[in-house]
């Protein structure tokens, strides 16, 4: 998975008393279009899109997943907000709506099939507290519940993680490697597993690209 910075990620640090909204966005482009479970995935090439604007305390981040055909994938309209935010610990609540959009067959009276893009539409709440061990190392716990809200799909989804994020990691001058394991439970209507799943980025501070491999398991 590859992808590009239109500007920094992380929300420019500002004077709370002041009325700064920085913007940012992001495009990543990658060959199987992984969702936030990291099981589903689009299972062809796929363009994400990453947009935020906020403060220090409540940002809207949207998100705009296509496959690579121009098909739109989903839609994702995150409102968060960091209820703790200090050095060490911090906390973050965060809820949105989405829709998601699946190919559906249809027949007509002749049996001739049609193939139309069938939304489906989502709610989900998510909980993410996080502890800095180091500068390069942080202990986390990631927990979504999603609740669907269209006929015939998956009525509640339960995802909970704990992770490890290890960043910073120098492999060669101005090159850097994060890696962020995570072992986690899914729950979707009464089916339910662990897993197990890895994440590998590559970066290099004067290229506004980053490349990543997500395993699985």
């Amino acid at each position: 998975m590859m992808s590009t910075n239109a500007k920094a990620d992380e929300f420019i640090p500002v004077d709370s008393t002041q009325k700064s909204y920085p913007i940012s966005g992001a495009v990543a482009v990658t060959q199987n279009g992984f969702s936030i479970l990291p099981m589903f995935t689009l299972g062809k090439p796929a363009a994400i899109f990453d947009l935020s604007v906020g403060n220090v305390r409540l940002a809207f981040e949207p998100q705009f997943r296509f496959s690579l055909e121009g098909r739109p994938w989903s839609f994702i309209f995150w409102f968060r907000y960091k209820a703790v935010n200090q050095k060490k610990f911090k906390f973050s609540i965060s809820g949105h709506p989405s829709v998601a959009f699946r190919n559906t067959t249809l027949y007509d009276k002749m049996g001739v099939s049609k193939t139309i893009l069938n939304p489906q539409q989502y709610f989900a709440t998510e909980w993410i507290p996080s502890y800095q061990v180091s500068k390069k190392v942080n202990w986390g716990m990631y927990y979504l519940v999603s609740q669907g809200l269209t006929e015939g799909i998956n009525h509640r989804t339960n995802f909970v993680t704990f992770n490890a994020d290890i960043n910073n990691v120098l492999l060669a001058k101005d090159t850097f490697l994060r890696f962020f394991p995570q072992i986690y439970y899914l729950d979707i209507d009464g089916v339910d597993g662990y897993y197990i799943t890895e994440t590998l980025t590559l970066s290099n501070k004067h290229i506004p690209f980053t490349i990543s491999s997500i395993m699985n398991k």
